[in-house]
């Protein structure tokens, strides 16, 4: 049985296995519900059947980020609360999404029933959709989806993501419950500590994509870091496509370079600006950076480095891919409709709480004078937040009236509207892919960390 933990107390746990971190005063204090904050969210206008109404299972989880969230404004000494709402909710906001019950809200990921159970599989690009015949061994596929949704129906979950999952394409089985762990990271000591222990002036480079990686970042640059955007020329960040709403919300305020990791000047550049770095985020198979020569145990570091690595299923799975719905999946974190099935939990939920999360682990980790590799698995994020300690302070009915969907707090005599998501509001244009490209590269950028050059 899960053992469902005090939030401030989970929040402490974590900080704790960065090593003797001192005692925090910067838990959230908050006497509400979580439940109503869940409802207030955003996100849960986005759980639920397509035609049904939002479910407040597991709103319980909005205790936890609020303790997240305030322990890392109390490291970096932030003075403006961070709009949680805005954090869950931003991307659908943006895109304009709504709930869909056991498809997810992008359209990429499905929850299919197994023999035993629910499997999520994320077919995100045309060539996924394309593998399904091979992943079912017929040459006679029309309607991937429809077919697969079959095909899962008499198999076990195991069987069927194992088979999925040697195709490369994301798939995750739902548990019986959230897999325990101590920490939703791992770490491990890549330098020596240094004496620089705050954020202010220290230099990010940002190596991810998509929302992750991007939100820790966006968190660290309002905690005055200096964030510089890495992109391929070949491989640009596959959110800058489409609506830009959502990009420009992560990224105003970051520079951006531009280079071909595949060539030697590229990847030389890349060495550069990564032994610059005072903190490196990345989110890329291990495998990816170890090809260029640039995986973390193989270069040298500087005193109070700080690498966050972003992945899946942490760097010990490096075999294994996740997109945001299917890792929160994995991790036990959805919600359940009225005739107790599964359905997708907000959208890609994994993402801006691991977002959140790494944010967390790199400031705490450079509080202590850095040297450390933050490995943040999706999977054990998302179980984190699933294993919040409940609600246990009487019902909550959700009803429906003529100004919406309501939910109630019995405890507190208080009521709350179900709220769409958050519209965010830039505070600019993001630059242009590779806009600093040349100024920082020749020199004009002054491309050292705190520490100086290495």
């Amino acid at each position: 049985m899960t053992v469902k933990d005090d939030p401030a107390e989970t929040v402490r746990r974590w900080l704790g296995s960065l090593g003797d971190f001192p005692p925090s005063s910067g838990s959230a204090r908050t006497t509400g519900c979580p439940l109503l904050e869940w409802a207030a969210s955003g996100a849960m206008e986005l759980t639920g059947e397509a035609d049904g109404p939002p479910v407040v299972w597991p709103g319980a989880m909005t205790a936890l980020l609020r303790e997240a969230v305030a322990a890392w404004e109390h490291i970096v000494g932030r003075s403006t609360p961070v709009d949680l709402p805005l954090l869950l909710s931003g991307r659908a906001g943006a895109l304009n999404l709504v709930r869909r019950g056991r498809t997810s809200a992008g359209g990429a990921t499905r929850l299919l029933r197994a023999s035993d159970g629910w499997c999520a599989v994320t077919l995100s690009r045309p060539d996924d959709l394309e593998l399904v015949p091979a992943m079912l061994g017929r040459a006679d596929v029309t309607e991937p989806w429809r077919e697969l949704t079959t095909a899962g129906r008499s198999s076990k979950a195991g069987e069927l993501a194992d088979r999925i999952r040697l195709f490369g394409v994301p798939v995750a089985v739902l548990p019986p419950e959230p897999p325990r762990e101590d920490a939703p990271w791992r770490v491990s000591t890549i330098a020596a500590p240094s004496r620089h222990t705050r954020l202010e002036g220290a230099l990010v480079v940002d190596l991810s994509s998509l929302w992750a990686g991007p939100l820790c970042a966006r968190l660290l640059g309002m905690a005055g870091a200096r964030v510089v955007k890495v992109e391929s020329t070949r491989r640009p960040d596959g959110a800058r496509a489409g609506n830009r709403l959502f990009y420009d919300w992560l990224h105003a305020g970051h520079e951006s370079i531009a280079v071909d990791f595949t060539v030697p000047e590229g990847r030389a550049a890349l060495t550069d600006l990564i032994r610059a770095a005072d903190v490196v985020i990345e989110a890329s198979r291990p495998r990816a950076l170890a090809q260029l020569g640039l995986a973390p145990d193989q270069l040298g570091h500087r005193a109070g480095k700080v690498w966050v690595s972003i992945t899946g299923y942490g760097r010990r799975h490096p075999e294994r891919v996740a997109f945001g719905d299917d890792a929160a999946v994995a991790g036990g974190l959805v919600g359940w409709s009225a005739d107790g099935e599964p359905v997708f939990c907000g959208d890609a939920i994994a993402d801006p709480l691991s977002g959140v999360v790494a944010a967390l682990g790199a400031t705490g980790a450079l509080t202590r004078g850095g040297g450390q590799l933050i490995d943040v698995s999706m999977r054990d994020v998302a179980a984190a937040f699933a294993a919040a300690a409940p609600v246990d302070h009487g019902p909550h009915p959700v009803r429906t009236t003529a100004a919406g969907v309501v939910v109630e707090c019995r405890a507190l005599d208080r009521r709350q509207q179900v709220l769409p998501p958050r519209v965010p509001v830039p505070e600019g244009a993001a630059a242009a892919m590779g806009a600093d490209t040349i100024r920082i590269l020749s020199g004009g950028g002054r491309l050292h960390g705190r520490s100086g050059p290495r």
